[in-house]
């Protein structure tokens, strides 16, 4: 079966067509995919700008002609914070119905929590044990942790490297006195959200995926993806507090220039950044491994899992 699968994403909206069978490893057969960053898109009023959402409009439309001319017989269409956030979300959804005939589905943060967890697990399999997932997207970050394919407790925060970049870091670089606001914010929001972590067992494996997470793990060391997927990958806390001491003081333009930083996200990488040392420091987590599969992954197994359930 070939699948296309439309991730309407906070920062990028991506296209991925892969051929899935149960049992069977998903194979990538073609990409294509977009910076709109519809995060940076939202207003004061928090809505969806009218620029944004035309932008968006014209994606899914070219995704779907491109899915029609990759064979595919089924698009999955979905779609996250950004969209799920914005406080015209049914007006876009609508309008994108409308123009394209394509209805993206919103997913709650617990089920991109889920979903992650989902392909996380499949990925590293059984002997990962109890397993606690970490992903900082656009506009949230994402925490699950348990024994199974669904985790037993999962978290979804608004703490996505775009959305805090916009609200918080006005300056290029950042000054101190928004670096330490943004800290206290992240402390508190992460605190309040990591309780029912501590009340389950610890765990064996900690993983961590998304562009943000491979790109700090890249500029402490790990290596590039043209090494291929199945290279093990980590990021360090102690690696992870060098690097923000270094790149707290760089404008956007520098950090464009540094090795495994995209132009388009630079200036989200110090609000990622603070992120994933939070986390990593109220999860008591000394390491993570990076893993190269995400929520796309996790759309495509569970959808395999319900064809071949019969659903």
């Amino acid at each position: 079966m070939r699948l296309g699968v439309l991730d309407v994403g906070s920062n990028t909206v991506h296209l991925l067509v892969v051929d899935a069978h149960d049992g069977a490893h998903p194979t990538p057969i073609f990409k294509h995919k977009a910076e709109l960053r519809l995060v940076e898109s939202l207003n004061k009023s928090g809505e969806l700008t009218r620029a944004g959402e035309q932008s968006l409009i014209e994606f899914v439309a070219e995704a779907k002609a491109i899915s029609e001319d990759q064979g595919c017989d089924r698009l999955l269409p979905f779609a996250t914070s950004a969209v799920r956030d914005a406080n015209n979300s049914k007006e876009v959804l609508d309008n994108v119905l409308s123009a394209t005939g394509v209805e993206l589905r919103v997913l709650s943060g617990a089920d991109e929590a889920r979903l992650t967890f989902l392909a996380a697990r499949r990925w590293y399999g059984w002997s990962a044990g109890q397993m606690l997932c970490m992903d900082i997207g656009g506009g949230s970050l994402e925490l699950g942790i348990g024994m199974d394919e669904t985790p037993e407790v999962a978290a979804s925060l608004p703490l996505g490297a775009g959305r805090l970049t916009r609200e918080w870091l006005a300056g290029d670089p950042a000054g101190k006195s928004e670096i330490a606001r943004l800290r206290r914010y992240v402390d508190e929001m992460i605190t309040g959200a990591i309780v029912p972590f501590r009340e389950v067992d610890e765990p064996h494996r900690v993983v961590a995926t998304s562009k943000a997470f491979r790109s700090l793990a890249r500029l402490t060391g790990a290596a590039p993806s043209s090494e291929g997927l199945r290279v093990q990958r980590e990021l360090s806390l102690p690696g992870l507090r060098q690097l923000i001491m270094f790149i707290s003081h760089m404008s956007s333009r520098d950090l464009a220039n540094l090795e495994g930083v995209s132009g388009a996200r630079a200036h989200q990488l110090l609000a990622g950044a603070i992120v994933a040392e939070s986390a990593m420091r109220h999860l008591d987590v000394p390491r993570v491994e990076i893993c190269p599969w995400a929520l796309r992954e996790g759309v495509i197994l569970r959808q395999i899992d319900m064809l071949s359930d019969g659903e």
